[in-house]
């Protein structure tokens, strides 16, 4: 049986991103990145944003950038700001997977699909299964996982945010390629949860335009070409418009502790180890952080520690707004709607990445609806004391 020093399992953003890593601070380590070729099991092409220093470590990948950004509350009132020092920054997945992969030299691809990583006390075995049907397996002295968590604890809140987006081309100019729309709250919205409109302009004539909701449930194919539509049409009032390509996925957003080590030498990361922000669903940078921590431990000797892709209370804050939102405490839209009326953008980003004080965290949260958080609060507090239980798988995201 071959064997690695290090077997990460999948070519997601976070597989990718810890290999690249692996790669320059980990010389003379074996590295394996497991990638299955199984279409059902890959993600789908999608696109990945963020906002960072004007100078950043994956240019050679963006897309597209803004300086500005905006928001549009129910009644249709627009807040608009520079993002200085930050830029709003678009990445897409082949992109990056491709300028990734071509600087991976020294590390191993191995194209199957793993069945079971079997902890031990010596190392991990992968049972593998390859292209041709037959298995294998892989021994590794640390395993890091990206797929998919089976669930969740039954008194986590876990909401989907769950999207579709259009990249359309219209018949007359109709975006202000300045600024993204962060979010655009005059959609219907679900009775508890949030719905909200995204807009990432390219040209005059072309964007890419997203319904999203942050709810329990996801929509059906209908569902979503309704939202498109209302959207596009009722909302914007785009005119005669082309689709050229379809962007859809579902990310969980967990109030749940996601341990980022789950054995002796099995460990997770991405989203299943708690990369994505629970009040967002940004993922990106949290990925960059967590693979950052465990690159730099391992090049130091130690096993990976608790992951700190996000500050524990900051995820204690969207555990509370999660609840809220879930329970029908929240109004979504005003909820938002006052977060960025009433900050500073640049300092909202930097809460949103976990970089503010204390007590700039107290004056942000100051400017959401006080009354509905402390109840939102108290059923959080509550639902801690009640005991643990798996609940269900969410099956599938990207």
């Amino acid at each position: 049986m071959d064997r690695v020093n290090v077997a990460i399992v999948g070519a997601g953003a976070a597989g990718l991103s810890l290999a690249h890593r692996l790669e320059r601070g980990l010389p003379g380590r074996s590295v394996a990145l497991v990638d299955t070729a199984e279409p059902a099991l890959r993600p789908l092409e999608r696109t990945w944003c963020f906002w960072e220093p004007a100078a950043g470590e994956w240019d050679a990948a963006v897309d597209r950038r803004w300086h500005a950004l905006s928001v549009v509350g129910p009644d249709g009132t627009r807040w608009r700001s520079p993002t200085d020092p930050l830029v709003y920054k678009m990445v897409r997945s082949p992109v990056f997977e491709a300028l990734v992969r071509s600087g991976l030299d020294r590390t191993r691809l191995v194209v199957a699909t793993v069945l079971d990583v079997v902890d031990g006390r010596g190392g991990a075995v992968l049972r593998l299964r390859g292209g041709d049907g037959r298995e294998a397996g892989l021994a590794a002295d640390l395993v890091f996982d990206s797929r998919p968590p089976r669930g969740f604890p039954a008194n986590a809140v876990t909401l989907r945010q769950h999207f579709r987006g259009w990249f359309v081309r219209t018949t007359e100019p109709r975006f202000d390629t300045s600024a993204a729309v962060l979010m655009d709250l005059r959609v219907p919205q679900p009775p508890r949860g949030v719905a909200f409109g995204y807009v990432l302009p390219f040209s005059p004539h072309t964007a890419l335009v997203e319904y999203t909701e942050f709810t329990r449930e996801v929509l059906d194919d209908a569902g979503y070409e309704a939202a498109l539509r209302d959207y596009t049409g009722r909302v914007l009032g785009l005119g005669g418009l082309t689709v050229s390509a379809v962007e859809q996925g579902v990310i969980p957003m967990t109030s749940a502790r996601l341990p980022v080590r789950t054995g002796r030498r099995v460990f997770r990361i991405g989203t299943a180890g708690g990369a994505t922000r629970p009040s967002t669903g940004y993922t990106f940078t949290g990925v960059q952080r967590q693979t950052r921590q465990i690159a730099a431990a391992l090049a130091a000797g130690r096993p990976p520690g608790p992951s700190r892709a996000h500050p524990r209370r900051h995820l204690f804050m969207d555990a509370v707004l999660l609840r809220g939102l879930d329970d029908g405490m929240i109004d979504g839209a005003e909820f938002f709607a006052s977060l960025f009326s009433g900050n500073p953008l640049p300092r909202l980003l930097r809460f949103l990445d976990g970089t503010t004080t204390p007590l700039e965290d107290l004056s942000i949260g100051a400017t959401t609806p006080v009354g509905a958080m402390l109840s939102a609060l108290r059923s959080q507090t509550l639902a801690g004391t009640r005991p643990r239980r798996r609940a269900g798988g969410l099956g599938r995201f990207t």
